[in-house]
């Protein structure tokens, strides 16, 4: 699996906060200045902006595994992830109001196939929940390669995609993750592997003749990669403490559909959406993985296609 490297690169694809960073409860350090700057300084009081360290909390664990905050090297990684996915604002509040919309869906189906429920963070931190595609060509909010799905039964061409479908791609995920947790022995690593990839990491242990993730010399992505869900899972458990200012109805929420199965071609799939009073546009934010107007289907294959329930949308006759 690939992360989206654009990114990525320097801060981390996701951050967390709603505003700017208000009560951290610390007081910034005093610093003595000349009466001309303070003056200069009180003048613009109006407009302060105020930047805090953050404390890294006592105890932080992935999947029930503890992240050794006692270790200095483990301790600043850490902090520097807080930092770095707290302070980009905009795309923090994004994070809380995708969760809201998206975790419904992905959450049931970790739990039914026995993966730790931390897990819908490393969706957050691979795609930001969105369907995005990779340089290396990952796609969807899982990042899942060409190889990895169709090893896993997804259908990908032209055509139709199936790492577009939420559902079923968040199944695909749960087989690689119990796969490498299996091979690798915990969970941590598990989810290194979906990073770096399972040989990648076996290779890495065995060469460095370590045993745990926090002992492994990495490369700079799958170095910071449980970092940053550690990070995000603190961050959009505790809002407040975080600095994050929303209401219940900021976020955003899942239209309700019903599946309409299909087992033959659609020519049209403009033509096919009239039938159900929404156009080409809503059926394709419902259905991602249909990636071209039409549906070949020479083989036959039943298709449920998602269509929201009426008095959702407006849509112009």
């Amino acid at each position: 699996m690939k992360t989206i490297k654009n990114m990525l690169a320097t801060i981390g694809l996701v951050a967390v906060s709603g505003l700017f960073i208000f009560a951290m409860q610390k007081t910034p350090v005093e610093v003595q200045t000349s009466d001309k700057f303070n003056s200069i300084n009180e003048s613009k009081s109006t407009n302060n902006y105020n930047v805090y360290a953050l404390s890294v909390p006592e105890s932080l664990d992935f999947a029930g595994e503890k992240v050794p905050l006692n270790n200095p090297d483990i301790l600043e990684r850490m902090d520097r992830e807080l930092l770095v996915n707290t302070y980009w604002q905009s795309n923090g509040l994004l994070m809380f109001k995708r969760a809201a919309k998206y975790f419904p869906i992905i959450e049931p189906i970790l739990k039914k196939n026995g993966v730790p429920d931390d897990f819908k963070y490393l969706a957050v931190i691979e795609s930001g929940l969105t369907n995005a595609v990779s340089p290396a060509g990952a796609r969807g909010v899982w990042q899942i390669m060409k190889a990895t799905g169709r090893e896993n039964g997804l259908e990908i061409n032209d055509n139709v995609d199936e790492r577009y479908h939420l559902e079923m791609a968040t199944e695909v995920a749960c087989k690689y993750l119990l796969k490498a947790k299996e091979q690798l022995g915990s969970w941590t690593l598990a989810a290194a592997a979906y990073n770096a990839g399972n040989a990648g990491i076996s290779r890495r242990l065995e060469e460095q003749g370590v045993t745990d993730y926090y002992d492994l010399l990495l490369g700079e992505e799958t170095g910071r990669y449980l970092f940053r869900i550690v990070a995000l899972k603190e961050i959009l458990n505790h809002p407040v403490k975080y600095g994050f200012n929303f209401n219940e109805e900021d976020l955003y929420t899942s239209v309700p559909t019903y599946k309409v199965e299909v087992d033959t071609a659609v020519t049209n799939f403009s033509q096919f959406a009239k039938k159900f009073s929404i156009n080409y546009k809503i059926l394709k934010l419902h259905n991602p993985w249909l990636r071209e107007p039409h549906l070949n289907n020479k083989s036959g294959k039943k298709y449920n296609i998602d269509i929201p329930k009426d008095g959702f949308y407006s849509i112009k006759p």
